[in-house]
């Protein structure tokens, strides 16, 4: 009796959070935001390309003690100086995910590969020895794994042939390693395991009933996927397992193909990974706040809403960030989405407020949805601190959701008015095409949002939307384009206005065929640029 008594014991203080916890205590759980890509195949949808990407977003809660983070070669010294920088950068973030995680009651699992003989001894290290082993392993694990068939249907975004140092000049390599980076902190107590074995790794997720693991670290394109714990082969054997996007790095070097930022290369590895591999989320879902970006991105952040069902825009916009604001434009964006209109959650937007507490502008295509009063705020402030903001089409209703939220919820009833300058009253029946011009006053140059914004954008076009009935505008507003259809007045169909400080372009275009016109496309990347730049700068008349 004693015997079995001293193992139930140890068994209770080997798992983190069971004796803390107590047998009817709730498990404590971890609300995460899960984003993935799909393939779009409708041509017509997205413009240009048969096959584009269209992204998802979707909140989950996990149980924490079913829960692991992986810490992925955050090693002390890495051969390339650039990339022993990122992870000195990086280390104090992933600390405060870890402490934060482990606080909950999550495994935290140190794996820095090759460095084992620095922990021997070290009692997080003991207990991944001691662990009993899996009675059955998958497949490999033990092994690095190069693909997974899923990957086979796409194209890898990057050339890492040389190894992908970016420094000038390159630096030569060899094993510079010796542990972990010492402002991770590894505990002593039974939450930690210290292992680079895929074997061991896997006996301590089914001895501690794990389902649930954040991968953290370094470097996404090679480690964090390949490794025998990293994300292919845990994603491919069952594990509920996700990549924390703005905890990692990638070795790329700008010099080669596709030839872009370092930082827009890293992103690149995430989309592939969202894409082929496994969800991913932000470090913000643990710590709140704004995620983690490194000190040398300098790229312009600009964070796209979608929640309206009535013209796709969750098909349409992801593809236009993709090819024109992030590859063409250089910027970082984010995008998230709403539920469904006829859906129990249709009113809140995951992961928005984490988002655009960092953004520098804010891309609008809601219809009448009332979000969670904490959000309405950040959006607010988002204004009131001079940042950007470009709405299309249903912006002008986004936060009149007509009385219809839920409680805790608000709207924003006067958000065309105050903030677009607008003066939706609905619109013309669908069925004439409208002919969109420039406004008179503004073509003649005398303003430089109209030789900004129109430049370039070849006029007049047509589009099948609906003529928005939008007169009169607000005085602070500046008219660029118009609509007309035939037998009705012409109403204003873009403009620029300032809300307080903060510039703001709208337009009431925005129907699917429209991004399949390289006018529309041309126009929404002038005023995302306009708008940025016009920020806290005055707005010339």
């Amino acid at each position: 009796m004693r015997r079995i008594t001293i193992v139930a014991l140890a068994v209770l203080f080997a798992v983190p959070g069971l004796l803390a916890q107590g047998p009817t205590a709730p498990a404590p759980r971890i609300a995460v935001t899960k984003r993935h890509r799909v393939v779009v195949e409708d041509a017509a949808a997205v413009g240009a390309g048969s096959a584009k990407l269209g992204v998802r977003a979707a909140a989950e809660t996990w149980d924490a003690r079913q829960t692991a983070v992986i810490v992925c070669d955050m090693w002390n010294r890495h051969w390339c100086r650039g990339a022993t920088a990122r992870c000195g950068e990086l280390a104090p973030r992933i600390d405060a995910f870890v402490r934060d995680a482990r606080r909950r009651g999550a495994t935290i699992v140190h794996a820095p590969s090759s460095c084992m003989k620095a922990y021997a001894g070290h009692p997080s290290r003991r207990r991944a020895l001691e662990t009993p082993r899996a009675k059955e392993f998958p497949a490999k694990i033990g092994d690095w794994c190069h693909s997974i068939p899923a990957e086979e249907k796409g194209k890898y975004p990057l050339d890492q042939s040389n190894g992908g140092c970016d420094c000038e000049p390159r630096c030569e390599s060899f094993t510079a390693w010796e542990r972990q980076i010492d402002a991770i902190w590894i505990d002593d107590g039974p939450s930690d395991v210290i292992s680079d074995s895929g074997e061991e790794i896997w006996s301590v997720f089914e001895a501690r009933r794990i389902e649930h693991v954040f991968l953290v670290g370094v470097h996404t394109n090679m480690c964090v996927l390949g490794r025998p714990f990293g994300l292919r082969n845990l994603a491919q054997n069952g594990k509920d397992v996700v990549l924390v996007r703005d905890l990692t790095d990638t070795m790329y070097d700008r010099r080669a193909w596709p030839y872009v930022s370092h930082f827009r290369g890293n992103e690149l590895i995430v989309e592939h990974i969202e894409k082929w591999v496994c969800p991913t989320v932000t470090s913000s879902d643990l710590l709140g706040g704004t995620r983690f970006r490194f000190r040398g991105d300098e790229r312009k952040r600009v964070v796209i809403a979608i929640a309206e069902d009535e013209y796709e825009t969750k098909q349409t916009l992801p593809v236009f960030a993709h090819e024109v604001l992030e590859d063409e434009l250089g910027l970082d964006v984010t995008i998230v989405h709403g539920e469904a209109d006829d859906g129990p959650g249709r009113h809140r937007v995951p992961g928005l407020r984490a988002a655009l507490e960092g953004a520098d502008l804010l891309f609008v295509s809601m219809r009448r949805r009332a979000l969670p009063a904490t959000d309405l705020a950040v959006v607010r402030a988002h204004l009131a601190a001079g940042k950007a903001l470009v709405g299309i089409r249903t912006a002008s209703h986004a936060f009149d959701a007509r009385g219809d939220g839920p409680e805790g919820h608000a709207e924003w009833r006067d958000f065309d008015p105050l903030v677009l300058g607008g003066n939706y009253q609905g619109h013309h029946g669908s069925g004439p095409l409208t002919k969109v011009t420039a406004v008179a006053t503004a073509a003649g140059g005398d303003s430089a949002a109209a030789r900004n914004i129109l430049a370039g954008v070849e006029l007049p076009f047509s589009s099948v939307a609906s003529l928005y009935k939008t007169r009169p505008l607000a005085a602070s507003t500046t008219a660029l384009l118009e609509g007309t259809i035939p037998g009705e007045p012409s109403e204003p169909i873009a403009w620029t206005n300032r809300c307080g400080s903060a510039p703001v372009f709208y337009t009431s275009l925005g129907h699917v065929e429209d991004f399949a016109n390289p006018a529309f496309r041309k126009l929404l990347a002038n005023a995302v640029v306009w708008t940025l730049a016009a920020r806290n700068a005055e707005v010339e008349r």
